[in-house]
């Protein structure tokens, strides 16, 4: 098992970070959720590392490519960096939602390789997601899960921990645990 050097935080993409837009491929077209460069910022400060996990299906089924998936995560990286926000990685699966896959969530393959590569307690991390991928994919690390209400708000199968309105709110609810 690896050492937790802190704690941190499985964050999705769309519909929790940034407003889901189908098929978002274009970094013109990234908005960010009210409060999230605040909310990140407060996290940030209290010790957690944060990890964006996100399927991008979009790529699998040849609708854009990874350089798009990759320019998207540059503007996003660069705004939260002039709004003295940051995360420690992006971490995303090209796969058809159709197909077997070890990384597309619910599958933890890219909750483990975040965990290896910075070095946290895969055990000791929380889920943040707006629908039933993110929390299944908690649900399956036995971790708490928090489901926010600014993406699909679909819990489906999985049960969340806590459901909140958006990320704004995500700095008290990781006070709690």
């Amino acid at each position: 098992m690896l050492r937790c050097v802190k704690r941190f935080l499985l964050l999705d993409r769309d519909g929790t970070l940034i407003v889901h837009k189908h098929y978002l491929h274009r970094p013109e077209e990234v908005e960010f959720i009210p409060g999230a460069f605040e909310a990140l910022r407060a996290i940030r400060e209290a010790g957690w590392g944060i990890a964006v996990v996100s399927n991008q299906s979009g790529v699998g089924q040849g609708l854009f490519g990874e350089a798009d998936v990759e320019a998207v995560h540059d503007f996003i990286r660069s705004e939260l960096r002039l709004n003295h926000a940051e995360v420690d990685g992006f971490y995303w699966s090209p796969d058809h939602p159709d197909s077997f896959s070890l990384t597309r969530k619910p599958a933890p393959g890219l909750a483990l390789v975040a965990a290896a590569e910075h070095g946290f307690d895969i055990h000791q991390c929380v889920v943040v997601g707006d629908n039933e991928a993110d929390i299944l994919l908690g649900n399956r690390l036995q971790v708490p899960t928090v489901l926010v209400q600014t993406g699909y708000a679909l819990a489906g199968e999985g049960h969340p921990d806590f459901v909140i309105a958006s990320i704004a709110d995500l700095p008290a609810v990781l006070e709690a645990l």
